[in-house]
């Protein structure tokens, strides 16, 4: 058995229709196939003893597509490649944060470290494969700065490659396709500095998340049609903050949606701490605690756990907070769930005030909502729910 671009593995010749087959079902899509919705109703109606398309073609149309579970049972798949453990997996992601955050700092070490086999963010081992970096907004006097920077004047990988000019969008396109086609076995990593090089223009009349999601789709498909490989979007961030970190991601839910991953980094001007934020189909849902130091990201703890859990402590610091808003952390953090007329009972205050106080809380990370109007304490990650298998939490995609 073989793989598929999306990573199914081809069905046994007994179960996959053979290329007349194949070719008669496309032949049959553009002949009237799938079937009018209205002629459909109209037959279960009663209104109409059969419908146009013959049953045949239908049966040859629908086989070509769809598998069953047996089938998926029996088939034994190939594990996710990961690009950074537990954080950065194979298929199409985006890395998003504010203007002059650092985050092109961060993407180039991380593909300085996948190049030359070291630790990514300072802690995380990573093999090595080889990268390919349009920096789009850089030129090489300062690439080379930046990455003698980062390396800790090291030598440079042979494994990094750059190109820093691009003539249009489908120049882009192609340079991706033909770095994966090159490496392919080795699964390559891409990383793309930014998505505004190389998204196109909205069709006449399109829609705007239709057009992002469109964009999105294109180059999912780049990179999913060379299994294990990863193509790293840069991206920016609105100006306002949201209480989802996925809504943080510039433009329309269209791009995050057509993502296999998404990872929003956070930090405040002319601060060293940073959060990043990941999410994913194939990734576990967390947020972990870094630092900017001379150029270098570096993560806050010896791994991703310390890292969450280090994130933790610095939500847990009251420094900076007036008293009233310490009261009312300190509450939440006594308890399993609080809602607000809880809070304002016991710190003398009315529920409206209390509720400001814990939307506030919220908003900064100090807290969780469990729904509407019922608050948590953050988890501690060192700690996790028994129950948990593990699996990535639902993202949407």
């Amino acid at each position: 058995m073989s793989a598929n671009d999306d990573g199914r593995t081809d069905k046994p010749d007994d179960e996959h229709n053979d290329a007349d087959n194949d070719a008669a079902a496309s032949d049959d899509a553009a002949t009237g196939f799938p079937l009018d919705p209205d002629e459909i109703a109209k037959l279960f109606a009663g209104e109409l003893d059969s419908v146009s398309t013959p049953a045949d073609v239908m049966r040859r149309w629908l086989d070509s597509r769809m598998v069953s579970a047996q089938w998926l049972d029996e088939q034994d798949f190939p594990p996710v490649e990961w690009m950074i453990p537990d954080l950065l997996p194979e298929g199409f992601g985006i890395v998003a944060a504010p203007p002059k955050a650092g985050k092109s700092w961060m993407v180039a070490e991380i593909g300085l470290a996948c190049a030359a086999s070291g630790h990514a963010l300072g802690r995380l081992p990573v093999a090595q494969r080889p990268v390919l970096y349009l920096a789009l907004e850089d030129g090489h006097r300062r690439l080379q700065e930046r990455f003698r920077q980062i390396m800790q004047c090291a030598p440079l990988p042979g494994d990094m490659y750059v190109i820093v000019d691009i003539a249009n969008v489908r120049e882009a396109h192609d340079a991706i396709a033909a770095f994966l086609v090159r490496f392919g076995e080795r699964k390559p990593l891409v990383i793309v500095d930014t998505f505004g090089r190389i998204k196109p223009s909205k069709a006449p009349g399109e829609d705007a998340f239709a057009a992002d999601y469109r964009t999105g789709v294109a180059l999912k498909r780049l990179v999913d049609a060379v299994p294990g490989s990863s193509l790293l979007v840069v991206h920016h961030t609105r100006k306002a903050t949201s209480d989802d970190f996925m809504h943080d991601v510039s433009g329309t839910a269209g791009l995050p949606a057509a993502a296999d991953f998404v990872l929003v980094l956070s930090r405040k001007r002319n601060e060293d701490n940073a959060v990043l934020n990941v999410t994913g189909r194939d990734v576990r849902e967390g947020a972990y605690a870094l630092r900017l130091i001379d150029g270098r990201w570096t993560l806050d703890g010896s791994d991703l756990a310390d890292a969450a859990a280090t994130l933790r402590e610095r939500d847990t610091d009251v420094s900076g907070m007036s008293d009233r808003t310490t009261d009312v952390l300190r509450f939440v953090n006594s308890h399993s769930v609080v809602e607000p007329r809880e809070v304002a009972s016991a710190l003398s205050m009315t529920a409206n005030v209390a509720s400001k106080y814990l939307d506030r809380l919220y908003k900064k990370n100090r807290i969780m909502r469990v729904k509407r109007g019922m608050y948590s304490p953050l988890p501690d990650p060192r700690f996790p729910d028994p129950d948990d298998d593990g699996d990535a939490a639902p993202s949407g995609g």
